[in-house]
């Protein structure tokens, strides 16, 4: 299984990957008619600034998915690769899956009174944000090699 990860100390704020994120989900791909669609797709992964320090912040696609236990309408699920996913027939935007989310990384879309979360690009190898980060700051890992990333990124952060 593979994860997103985030590297904050990478991580410019220059949100390209939210933008990538919208652009993946819209009727045609293409940034310009995504954002000038009537109802512009929603992003699902959110870049957040505490101080100085700027992060994406996105879904884990948790083990135990508190949205998925939520969900009272079974819309959410998980696919083969391990991914949260949503289909959109059976949701009914109660919004319960947003509210259980310990991450805040479930939106609403008000317009199609859908609940949205990131699904990793599902028609893509590499997710839109991975594959749009400058810096490198959001990568798709491997599950075994996630312990060496944050034993990395530990040390990084305590080197300065």
């Amino acid at each position: 299984m593979q994860f997103l990860y985030a590297e904050a100390e990478r991580c410019l704020g220059c949100r390209t990957c939210e933008i990538a994120c919208r652009v993946e989900h819209s009727e045609d791909k293409n940034l310009t008619s995504a954002i000038s669609q009537i109802h512009p797709p929603k992003k699902r992964l959110f870049v957040e600034q505490q101080g100085d320090r700027k992060e994406p912040v996105l879904c884990h696609h948790c083990d135990e998915s508190p949205c998925m236990a939520a969900c009272i309408t079974g819309s959410l699920y998980r696919d083969e690769r391990g991914v949260v996913r949503r289909k959109n027939e059976r949701c009914i935007g109660c919004w319960s899956c947003i509210m259980a989310c310990p991450f805040g990384v479930v939106a609403r879309d008000a317009n199609l009174h859908l609940a949205v979360k990131c699904d990793r690009c599902p028609d893509r190898e590499i997710p839109a944000c991975v594959a749009s980060c400058p810096t490198k700051a959001l990568r798709l890992v491997d599950a075994e090699d996630l312990p060496k990333e944050r034993r990395r990124e530990y040390m990084l952060r305590e080197g300065e």
